[in-house]
């Protein structure tokens, strides 16, 4: 696995990819894998160039192949968060609602936080039943941050 850290205004950030596609996106905080190489490959830094533009609010929606592993449910939830359009949120309960499966807003909160490409899959823009920030991998402040910054 390769990884390009990239210093931005919500910290360092570790971009990760394999054979052309991104796979994780880690916070500061995050621990790393053993497995990996620091270098700079062309989708690497695509991906940092992208993500330096939805920070300053100047890019909506990313174009870099992303491939994120989970389960089946959690894939299915991570599809259905990259439709959550830009500068909207839907609650985890809406989320279980379109993927069919209604008493699951726990379980889709589980897969939230096993997202291992944060931002670019945005599960952010989930949000409590009223309205209430729950649960960020990167901390509610940056959840926070983002949901104001889009």
């Amino acid at each position: 696995m390769n990884i390009y850290f990239y210093e931005s205004d919500i910290g360092k950030i570790g971009i990760a990819e394999k054979d052309g596609r991104i796979t994780n996106l880690y916070f500061e905080n995050d621990k790393l894998p053993q497995d990996i190489q620091i270098c700079e490959t062309p989708i690497l830094k695509e991906a940092a160039q992208q993500l330096k533009s939805y920070l300053v609010g100047k890019l909506k929606k990313f174009s870099v192949p992303i491939t994120p592993t989970g389960t089946v449910f959690m894939e299915q939830v991570w599809t259905s968060l990259c439709e959550i359009p830009y500068g909207e949120t839907v609650s985890y309960k809406d989320i279980a609602a379109k993927i069919g499966n209604p008493n699951a807003a726990r379980a889709i909160g589980l897969a939230n936080n096993r997202n291992p490409i944060p931002i670019f899959i945005p599960c952010h823009r989930v949000i409590g039943t009223n309205g209430s920030l729950i649960g960020y991998r990167g901390g509610i402040e940056l959840k926070k941050r983002l949901l104001e910054m889009e």
